[in-house]
């Protein structure tokens, strides 16, 4: 069994986490911890949750953390990277932006935060279906951001071909509120969102050089993009529409996809002109893509479509985890999308 622990339990990351986890067959929970909601079982707070262990305090969890194979972090940005520095024996997959970039001065620039001795931690980026030999053997985990997610894994087949005409990549993204977390804010009250959609840090969201880093990475040289997010009025999901360049036929780009994916449990490549919706992918791990392509500009438009909450979080987690302790991938994950 793997001995498992979730600081920062109480957040909608961590209580799916810990959903994705009580159906898991190998999976013991050791400690679960919050800032806010210590001192009292979980089941307490959040009934549904039918969890009896009680929530430990942040610096009694780390201490307790230390004889877990795995500690998930689902913590806010900047206090991953201080528990990392406190764990020297577990396994770390972090929910957070810390341990993303491949260049600290970029989350600083970022995330407005310094990233003291960054150079000691092996670290390795999360995706799943790109880095999967490397996650076997990784000590720590960066679990990528939603948004990231959805368009990278739409855009890796394309740019490991080196298609692309044009080296920017226009990227709108609609994403459903609880991507914004827990938040007692009146800009994401129902009154504010709901019949209702808006974007926000447009062109300069936090996401963008997550993006530009790892899509760079698969083209082999500097690619950017203008990504454009908004909120819309839903719960739960993630729909990307990318524009890009290309000469490659539809066709074409359509079995490149189909075969890059082939072995992928949890990416479905639909037929072109299908298009899919964020209906599909409620409650599940599973991402769909879909492509067109308006010939008269050479413009490819893909879309993808996923629960930001599971495939955009937790449940990669711990699809990562199961990589990273020779289970298969989709132990905990095989539950089908809740429809509708």
């Amino acid at each position: 069994m793997i001995k498992v622990s979730i600081v920062g339990v109480t957040g909608y990351t961590g209580l799916e986490l810990l959903r994705i986890l009580k159906r898991h067959p190998y999976v013991n929970l050791e400690v679960i911890s919050s800032k806010s909601h210590a001192g009292k079982s979980l089941s307490y707070h959040f009934p549904f949750s039918f969890e009896e262990k009680m929530i430990e305090d942040l610096e009694r969890s780390i201490e307790l953390a230390q004889e877990s194979d795995v500690v998930f972090l689902a913590v806010p940005t900047g206090v991953s990277y201080e528990i990392a520095n406190k764990l020297s024996k577990p396994k770390i997959i972090d929910l957070g932006a810390d341990f993303r970039f491949n260049d600290p001065k970029v989350y600083e620039q970022w995330y407005g935060k310094k990233l003291e001795n960054y150079e000691k931690f092996d670290r390795v980026y999360g995706l799943t279906e790109i880095y999967r030999e490397q996650i076997r053997n990784a000590r720590i985990v960066a679990n990528p951001g939603c948004y990231p997610t959805s368009v990278i894994l739409a855009l890796a087949p394309l740019l490991k071909e080196k298609l692309l005409l044009d080296q920017t990549i226009t990227v709108d993204s609609k994403s459903g509120v609880s991507g914004a977390g827990r938040k007692d804010s009146a800009e994401y009250s129902f009154c504010e969102l709901n019949e209702g959609m808006k974007p926000y840090s447009v062109v300069n969201h936090r996401h963008v050089p997550e993006m530009e880093q790892e899509l760079s990475k698969l083209f082999g040289e500097k690619v950017q993009l203008v990504f454009t997010p908004q909120l819309a009025p839903m719960t739960r999901g993630i729909l990307s529409t990318i524009y890009v360049k290309t000469k490659a036929s539809l066709l074409d780009v359509y079995h490149l996809y189909k075969k890059f994916y082939e072995k992928e449990k949890f990416v479905h490549v639909l037929e072109p002109n299908v298009f899919p919706s964020t209906k599909w992918t409620v409650g599940s791990n599973h991402v769909f893509i879909s492509m067109t392509k308006d010939e008269r500009t050479d413009t490819l438009v893909l879309i993808s479509v996923l629960d930001n909450l599971v495939k955009g979080a937790s449940g990669q987690a711990v699809q990562n985890m199961n990589v990273m302790f020779s289970l298969e991938e989709d132990l905990g994950l095989v539950e089908n999308p809740i429809f509708p």
